[in-house]
């Protein structure tokens, strides 16, 4: 995976009350083997290690490649270089 540039991480229910939606969906690619998130009419990746556990205390990340595309990415807190914003 290549480095990301972390903006913003916030829970999965900060998310989905971000986005106005009730829930989220992770699917896996069959033919790629790739996971990602679903949620409206929107889709995400998911961190290439949610293949091996599920997501303990999962985040959404919004992040930006080295060539500038931004992006939702769900993943355990404390992974991707992911940053803690607080603790409550």
């Amino acid at each position: 995976m290549e480095k990301l540039k972390f903006l913003e991480t916030m829970t999965v229910e900060k998310f989905k009350e971000e986005q106005g939606i009730p829930e989220i969906g992770i699917f896996r690619n069959e033919r790629t083997g790739k996971s990602f998130f679903a949620y409206g009419n929107e889709s995400g990746a998911v961190y290439s290690k949610y293949s091996k556990g599920q997501l303990k205390v999962p985040m959404v990340s919004k992040v930006e490649s080295s060539t500038g595309e931004r992006f939702f990415l769900l993943h355990n807190k404390g992974e991707c270089n992911a940053i803690k914003m607080e603790t409550l």
